[in-house]
C-alpha cells in the first residue's frame, strides 16, 4: 500500500491545549505507528466507530439528562463521520477496513468505573474524558510526524476534535456533580489510566 509519511520530526502538539494526562506517551509509540501506518488507520477507523456507538450508548441509557442527550446525540455524528474520513484515507491507500477487535487500553480502564447510579454516570463521563484526552495527544503526535499535506492536515484537526471532546465530558460531569466531587474523582482516574499507558505494549494502534 501507498506512504505518505515521512521520518519522525519532534512532536509538539498545540499549545493552546494543556493536557491533563499524567504520563506522556513515549516517542517509540510515534515510530511503531509510522512503520506500520496502514495498520494504525484500520484501528484509529475502529477507534472512531466505537466512540459514535459509545455516544449513542450514553444517551439511550440517559434519555432524562437533557444536556448529555442533546451532547451525545452531536457528538454520535461527529465521531461517525471521523469514521467516515478515515475510511476513505484508508480506501485510497488500498486497504480495506476489517472486524473490530477489543481495546485492552479501553477494556482495562473500564474496569476503574465503580458500580452505583451515580457513580456509575460520574465515571463513564470522566472515563470517556480521558480517553478523548488520551487520543488528543496521540493524534496531535501523528500529525506532527506526517509532511505538510491533506492527511497531516486531518490528523490536526482530528487532535482538536478531541481536546473538544475532553473539554465536553468534563464538562458534563461538572454539570451533574460538585467540582469537588468531579476534581477528586478526575485525578483518582487519571492515575489510573496513567498506569494503564505506561504497562501497555507500544504498537500501531492509537492505544
Amino acid at each position: 500500500m501507498a506512504s505518505s509519511v515521512a521520518q519522525q520530526k519532534p512532536a509538539v502538539g498545540n499549545p493552546s491545549f494543556e493536557s491533563p494526562l499524567l504520563f506522556a506517551t513515549p516517542v517509540g509509540w510515534v515510530d511503531a505507528v509510522l512503520a506500520d501506518f496502514d495498520r494504525f488507520l484500520l484501528d484509529h477507523a475502529a477507534a472512531e466507530k466505537k466512540a459514535s456507538g459509545m455516544a449513542i450508548s450514553m444517551l439511550s441509557h440517559y434519555p432524562d439528562r437533557v444536556e448529555l442527550v442533546e451532547a451525545m446525540a452531536d457528538l454520535a455524528i461527529e465521531e461517525l463521520s471521523h469514521y467516515r474520513e478515515v475510511v476513505k484515507w484508508i480506501h485510497q491507500r488500498g486497504g480495506r477496513t476489517g472486524a473490530d477487535t477489543k481495546d485492552a487500553y479501553v477494556g482495562r480502564f473500564r474496569k476503574s468505573i465503580r458500580d452505583g447510579k451515580d457513580d456509575y454516570l460520574l465515571d463513564r463521563l470522566l472515563t470517556a474524558g480521558i480517553i478523548e484526552a488520551r487520543g488528543a495527544e496521540r493524534f496531535a503526535l501523528i500529525a506532527d510526524a506526517l509532511e505538510d499535506g491533506p492527511l497531516h492536515k486531518f490528523y490536526r484537526a482530528i487532535a482538536r476534535s478531541e481536546e473538544r471532546h475532553f473539554e465536553l465530558f468534563l464538562g458534563l460531569a461538572e454539570c451533574y456533580f460538585a467540582k469537588d466531587v468531579v476534581a477528586r474523582r478526575w485525578q483518582e482516574l487519571l492515575e489510573d489510566e496513567a498506569d494503564i499507558v505506561r504497562s501497555l505494549p507500544l504498537r500501531a494502534a492509537l492505544h
